[in-house]
């Protein structure tokens, strides 16, 4: 799943320079957070919707944190 630059590198080197896990991190988080809401924001205590909340967020913390040392990285390279 890595790209020709990912491979053999460590895990703070691929943040926020792999666009593909960020898409999927995208999509994941459009599509986790209606179907909570959907499905279980009437019943917040449960196992299943603890779990797809857990899965909810994350996706979205994953996607901030990929975004935000994207953002780091491209104002220092400016510099």
């Amino acid at each position: 799943m890595a790209c020709e630059e990912c491979f053999g590198t460590i895990f703070r080197r691929k943040l926020g320079r792999y666009k593909a896990c960020m898409w999927q991190l995208a999509g994941l988080s459009a599509t986790c957070w209606p179907l909570w809401y959907w499905l279980y924001h009437t019943t917040p205590r449960t196992v299943n919707s603890i779990a797809l909340l857990f899965f909810c967020c994350a996706f979205s913390g994953l996607l901030l944190l990929h975004l935000l040392v994207l953002t780091y990285r491209h104002l220092r390279a400016r510099k």
